[in-house]
């Protein structure tokens, strides 16, 4: 597994392969499209400063033909939630025979089912809260008092309620007593039909971003999230002010090197490509537990990929034209 990446790791300037076409996909029809839409405008920007001929192009009936009529080099995909993440699109430009930036569509099926990602990553040794993912029908057909009753004796209080599926920290809510339960999970239900319950770690959360420019997956810089409310979630994530970030991380170079390893760990377990941002929590007594990993994170010039990029020497745009570049040259 890889240590956190030195800053003499930086991608040399101009070793961007000019020339290059690029489309990059943005928006999409759900919940997190105008996060996408920022993060699509940044790639683009950093791609034509670069030296790379892109655009942006959003996910709609244009975007097949449009392809086909002016076929890119390669595709960077900047979709976040289930358009950009679930892996169905990605399968369309497989059988297109698009190249794009990314974790294949199968191993972003996994990572999209946070319960599943959690029991291949446990399964590979890692340490995650314990859990317990419920459909809707459940409730209703055995009676929500009930199962509510089990998961408070199972996993014990406090709990972390969040959609079995999603991002941008979407429906996440802390409850802390047995009257808030009820209600935060009617309010989780509203992004799917499936809610994962988790055991609530109290401690310090890492975001580790982990990027592959063709000697492996290395981790950048931990970032350490520090949100004012306590919890990060959507708000405390994309209202100014609500949440501090610390990269490096404040942690002890053991813990920052055992948070490397186990986001590397993630990448691998679940089959990732080129990059992936990890989040993990790290208790009191030292020990670094692996919550969720996002195929598709956030790439704006405030996002913690991009933090941590810089935090480790990389230029942003030289490293999205070296992945462009080298599915690029895959695909020939």
């Amino acid at each position: 597994m890889s240590d956190t990446a030195p800053a003499s790791a930086a991608a040399p300037a101009g070793e961007a392969r000019s020339g290059l076409r690029a489309v990059v996909l943005s928006g999409g029809l759900n919940f997190e499209r105008e996060v996408s839409l920022s993060s699509g405008t940044q790639v683009v920007e950093e791609l034509t400063r670069a030296g790379l001929d892109a655009e942006i192009r959003d996910a709609d009936p244009d975007l097949l033909p449009g392809l086909a009529a002016s076929p890119a080099d390669a595709v960077f995909i900047a979709l976040h939630g289930a358009t950009g993440e679930d892996g169905a699109l990605r399968a369309v430009l497989e059988m297109a025979g698009v190249p794009y930036v990314g974790s294949p569509a199968a191993a972003c099926r996994l990572a999209w089912d946070k319960p599943a990602a959690k029991s291949v990553v446990r399964a590979a040794g890692a340490t995650t809260p314990d859990w317990v993912a419920l459909p809707h029908s459940t409730f209703r057909e055995l009676g929500a008092g009930a199962v509510l009753d089990l998961m408070v004796a199972r996993l014990r209080l406090p709990l972390i309620v969040k959609p079995a599926s999603g991002g941008s920290a979407l429906g996440v809510q802390k409850v802390s007593s047995v009257e808030e339960l009820p209600a935060a999970m009617v309010s989780c239900f509203a992004y799917g039909d499936t809610v994962m319950v988790e055991r609530y770690i109290e401690g310090t959360e890492l975001a580790i971003s982990v990027v592959d420019l063709g000697e492996g997956p290395q981790a950048l810089p931990a970032v350490e999230i520090v949100p004012a409310s306590g919890v990060f979630d959507y708000t405390a994530r994309y209202t100014p002010g609500l949440t501090e970030y610390h990269v490096p991380a404040r942690v002890s170079d053991d813990v920052a090197a055992r948070a490397a390893a186990l986001a590397v760990q993630v990448h691998q377990a679940l089959g990732l490509a080129d990059l992936s941002r990890t989040d993990a929590i790290v208790s009191p007594d030292g020990a670094v537990h692996f919550l969720e990993v996002n195929v598709s994170p956030g790439l704006t010039e405030t996002s913690m990929f991009p933090m941590a990029l810089e935090a480790a020497g990389f230029d942003l745009g030289e490293v999205f034209a070296q992945l462009l570049g080298r599915r690029a040259a895959s695909a020939h």
